[in-house]
């Protein structure tokens, strides 16, 4: 089938790329002429002039836009070009809501929507190790299995809307332990724990975790993975209240991590690295949690 990709930023350029490399007859489109420039090396077949443009040339359109924000304004436009029978992928970190009712606007143009937002970071995106939170209905995500499983894998979560209420909630977490691992390096950095050797020990214990193992050495590399900014993370924190809101559900802890993001963004910038979160504790604590090595940046190719 033909694919289509709009969004080509850290994350959805990546996984054009990957669709891209394996073959597929690609389309490609973002506001920013170089990211399409990127994808077209990876071996798309071609870029179009505009959303709309790309929509009506496919049968499958993916999708990896900011938020809900630019999905309520972007989405109408690209419904209304697709063909029917055409399928919309949508892999953002989307509003539930919003997503059922764009998609009842599609299905009144006889289009299938599934949505499929991914956990996993920019590396798993380049290595096509995602892990992708499928919402829909079961022909529909059969029918886009392929060009999914090119790019991680694959848990279905029901009926379309909960593959976002589950990467939310995946994001709660994480974001909950983000802002609390700086806190148990500083203490003990400033008890005298040699912080190598904390690391080692936290991934061997119960405080093992994706944080632990993935977002720790950015912190000792001291760039706090620019591949995901301040301003991401409050604004999934803002969905994820959202959802606490609609369901009633208390989460005290998490509007506790919302504060510290919130300062943090405050602090450094909304386009600044997720992870300096911590640096506010190093510096209401004294503390330089910098360790020699050869750490990545998730953010660099």
């Amino acid at each position: 089938m033909r694919l289509g990709y709009v969004g080509l930023g850290s994350m959805g350029g990546a996984m054009a790329c990957n669709l891209a490399a394996a073959g597929h007859d690609l389309t490609v489109y973002d506001l920013d002429p170089a990211r399409i420039a990127e994808v077209a090396a990876f071996g798309a077949s071609r870029a179009a002039a505009s959303g709309e443009e790309l929509a009506a040339q496919v049968d499958v359109l993916f999708t990896s836009l900011p938020g809900p924000r630019q999905a309520s304004v972007a989405m109408p436009g690209l419904i209304e070009a697709l063909a029917p029978g055409a399928t919309w992928v949508d892999m953002t970190t989307n509003d539930r809501t919003l997503v059922v009712e764009l998609a009842e606007r599609a299905q009144t143009r006889g289009v299938d929507v599934v949505d499929a937002p991914v956990t996993g970071a920019i590396d798993g995106a380049r290595t096509g190790n995602l892990t992708i939170f499928v919402g829909g209905s079961e022909p529909v995500i059969e029918k886009v299995r392929p060009y999914l499983e090119v790019l991680g894998r694959i848990i279905i979560c029901g009926p379309l809307g909960n593959g976002n209420v589950v990467k939310l909630i995946t994001n709660q977490l994480w974001f909950i332990n983000a802002a609390a691992v700086g806190e148990g390096l500083v203490l003990g950095k400033k008890a005298g724990v040699e912080l190598s050797v904390l690391w080692e020990a936290l991934k061997a214990s119960v405080a093992d975790s994706f944080v632990v193992r993935h977002d720790v050495p950015s912190i000792f590399a001291g760039h706090y993975d620019p591949s995901f900014t301040l301003d991401l993370c409050c604004k999934d924190l803002g969905l994820i209240e959202a959802l606490s809101e609609t369901t009633q559900t208390a989460i005290p802890m998490t509007r506790r991590a919302t504060e510290r993001f919130e300062a943090a963004r405050s602090a450094f910038g909304g386009d600044q690295a997720e992870l300096l979160v911590c640096k506010l504790i190093e510096g209401a604590s004294g503390a330089d949690l910098r360790v020699e090595g050869d750490w990545p940046n998730h953010s660099e190719a």
